[in-house]
């Protein structure tokens, strides 16, 4: 499998410093539920974090040491801290004392985390959501391109509640103007988003206009979607959490989260080699695979390749989710009788996700035992 993105791009710096994929949509199509173990990529946690709440085994994976370092600071901050505490030293609220409060976290940390964390104090100073070069992609959009266009009381007016009529309204007689949507064309070009915002290798298997496409997905997480109650829009907009929270940091999922931290393990690696680490050393398979999207970064004969290792891995009835951002890539058909997408329940799912850069969702259902 020479086409491996580890190959083509850097995994040394925290590139998500939270998971943009919609937590509630992930959780309704892998139904995860105590017993249950589930495979999910780590990225910034958000999600295992989420699928933990419901009392899974989850074992999250991923390439990069720096994303499974802020993962496990996420951890231990969750297991040491008070809610509203919690919330201010990762940086959804305003604090002067996240310094201080990471002196008592440290001890805590694995030793790579420490050393990580200790050589970013300004990361931690500065609030851990928002050291990514996702986030910093979008403080930029926010600071220096979104003022060109609409000023703060407009976007408070966008995130204000209204019905769907007024949504559609405001967004068509107020909010659409031609220079938002040549600065939008611009700001969320291949190029700019490949150097700024992601790398320029996760767009190498996309054809067409990235800007065109994404705008699309954004007139309807703005007008079809509530904006009011949507985390992503509203990080993006205000540069934080300011009217609604992501699901694993919300009062009721918080605790759920907390009690069940024993069950969440992390692996650094590819995610097919450890889920066969596991499968072989435990004897069992997996009831969930939560891949993010990350076939859009590899070719179709890779895809296959990798989606049957983990199929070799999966318990009868497992369940696979995945995202399509820009590439398209469902996996299904190459195993026939092996497993059956679930595309109208993906496609329900789909229409209320509030992630809204993605182009499709995708569930695939194993329907026999599979033996490696």
């Amino acid at each position: 499998m020479a086409d491996r993105i580890e190959k083509r791009a850097r995994f040394d710096l925290i590139r998500y410093a939270n998971v943009w994929e919609d937590a509630q949509v992930l959780c309704a199509a892998l139904r995860p539920a105590p017993g249950q173990r589930i495979l999910s990529i780590a990225s910034a946690g958000d999600n295992s974090f989420s699928l933990l709440s419901h009392g899974a085994h989850v074992l999250a994976v991923d390439l990069s040491p720096a994303q499974l370092n802020l993962v496990e600071l996420k951890k231990t901050a969750v297991r040491h801290l008070d809610y509203e505490t919690a919330l201010t030293f990762l940086g959804v609220r305003p604090s002067a004392s996240r310094l201080a409060v990471y002196g008592h976290l440290a001890k805590h940390l694995s030793d790579q985390a420490r050393e990580f964390w200790g050589d970013r104090p300004e990361a931690i100073e500065g609030g851990v959501i928002h050291h990514g070069k996702f986030e910093s992609y979008f403080h930029l959009f926010r600071r220096r391109v979104l003022p060109l266009v609409h000023g703060r009381r407009m976007v408070e007016r966008l995130l204000e509640e209204k019905d769907e009529a007024a949504r559609r309204k405001f967004y068509g007689r107020v909010w659409d103007t031609w220079r938002w949507k040549l600065l939008f064309r611009v700001f969320f070009s291949r190029f700019t988003m490949g150097r700024l915002g992601r790398d320029p290798e996760f767009f190498r298997y996309v054809e067409g206009s990235v800007a065109e496409r994404i705008l699309g997905r954004t007139r309807y997480a703005l007008t079809v979607l509530p904006p009011h109650a949507n985390p992503y829009v509203d990080y993006i907009l205000t540069g934080s959490f300011t009217h609604t929270l992501p699901h694993w940091l919300r009062p009721e999922v918080f605790p759920k989260v907390r009690e069940n931290l024993d069950r969440l393990t992390l692996f650094e690696g590819s995610v097919e080699p450890v889920a066969e680490a596991e499968w072989l050393a435990r004897g069992e398979g997996f009831d969930g695979f939560n891949l993010s999207d990350i076939f859009e970064y590899m070719d179709p004969a890779t895809s296959a390749q990798v989606y049957g290792r983990l199929l070799a891995t999966a318990r009868p009835g497992a369940r696979f989710a995945y995202w399509n951002m820009l590439a398209p890539r469902r996996l299904a058909p190459s195993f026939p009788g092996r497993v059956r997408p679930l595309d109208d329940e993906a496609g329900q799912l789909f229409a209320r996700d509030l992630a809204f850069f993605y182009s499709a969702f995708v569930i695939d259902e194993v329907v026999d035992e599979v033996t490696g």
